[in-house]
C-alpha cells in the first residue's frame, strides 16, 4: 500500500478548519477525503500536520494518506486540482515511506499573522489579515516577543481549558517585519497549542498599543491561566506556511 504525501494551499474562509465534523461539510479533511474517496474507490482517511481553527489559511499545509492506487503522482495531482474546490490546491504530491505520518514526524511549524495597521481599511486583504486602526510599536512588540522565546508552559496562550497532554512548547523565533501599513508576525517552533499563535498575537498587539508592558510576558507564562493574556486575534490574519520533517 501507498503512502501519499501531499502539500496544500487553501483559503479557510469559508471553512469550519481542517478537522472532519459530523455536523457540517465545510472542512478541508472532509473535502479532501470525499475526493479522495470517489477518486480511488476506497475509504480515505486522511491525516493533517495539524488542525487549523475555521477561517484559518495555508500555503503549506502537509498531509497524508494510505491507498492502493495505481494512479502516477502527476495524475492524482491534476485529479484532485481539477475537481477539489477552486479554495483549495494541491501544490505538491508525493510517494513518502510507509512510516510517515504528516502530524507524529513534524520536527517545525512556520506560521505567520498579517496586520493591516492602518485606519483605513484595506478593501482588498480583509479576508486576510486584521485590521488594527492605533498606530503600533514595533519595538516594544520585539521586547515583548523576546520573553516568548525558548521552551515555556504555554498553558495561558491556550484556549483550551483541559488539556491531556503537556502545554510545554519550544518557539524557536518570532520574527516581526512591517512592510508599509502591513505588519507580519512570522513564528517559527516544534508545536503550537489551540489558539496558541493567535492568543499569543493578541497580547503582543496589546503591547504594541500600549495597553500592556513587555515585562509582562513572563508573570503571564507563570499564571498558567488563559485569563492572564491577551485577546484571541481573529482567524483571519493567520496562515499556516510551512511544516519542516
Amino acid at each position: 500500500m501507498r503512502n501519499i504525501k501531499l502539500t496544500i494551499a487553501y483559503d479557510g474562509t469559508r471553512y469550519n478548519g481542517w478537522q472532519r465534523q459530523n455536523n457540517t461539510d465545510h472542512t478541508i479533511q472532509g473535502k479532501l477525503e470525499q475526493l479522495l474517496q470517489r477518486m480511488t474507490g476506497e475509504e480515505i482517511e486522511i491525516h493533517g500536520s495539524g488542525r487549523t481553527d475555521g477561517g484559518v489559511h495555508a500555503h503549506g499545509q502537509v498531509a497524508n494518506f494510505h491507498t492502493n492506487t495505481g494512479m502516477t503522482r502527476e495524475e492524482i495531482l491534476s485529479y484532485m486540482n481539477e475537481y477539489l474546490p477552486q479554495d483549495i490546491v494541491v501544490l505538491d504530491v508525493k510517494d513518502a515511506s510507509s512510516r510517515f505520518h504528516s502530524r507524529l514526524n513534524v520536527k517545525r511549524k512556520t506560521y505567520c499573522y498579517h496586520i493591516w495597521n492602518s485606519p483605513i481599511p484595506d478593501v482588498f486583504t480583509r479576508k486576510y489579515s486584521c485590521q488594527v486602526p492605533e498606530p503600533l510599536d514595533i519595538r516594544a512588540m520585539e521586547q515583548g516577543a523576546s520573553y516568548l522565546l525558548g521552551t515555556h508552559d504555554f498553558q495561558s496562550f491556550c484556549a483550551r481549558k483541559k488539556m491531556k497532554k503537556s502545554t510545554v512548547r519550544m518557539i524557536e523565533s518570532i520574527q516581526i517585519e512591517k512592510q508599509g501599513a502591513e505588519i507580519l508576525l512570522t513564528y517559527k517552533g516544534n508545536g503550537f497549542l489551540y489558539n496558541m499563535v493567535r492568543i499569543l498575537t493578541g497580547t503582543l498587539i496589546e503591547i504594541g498599543k500600549g495597553e500592556r508592558k513587555p515585562e509582562e510576558i513572563p508573570m503571564i507564562l507563570e499564571a498558567k491561566n488563559r485569563e492572564a493574556a491577551g485577546p484571541t486575534a481573529p482567524a483571519s490574519g493567520l496562515f499556516l506556511e510551512q511544516v519542516d520533517y
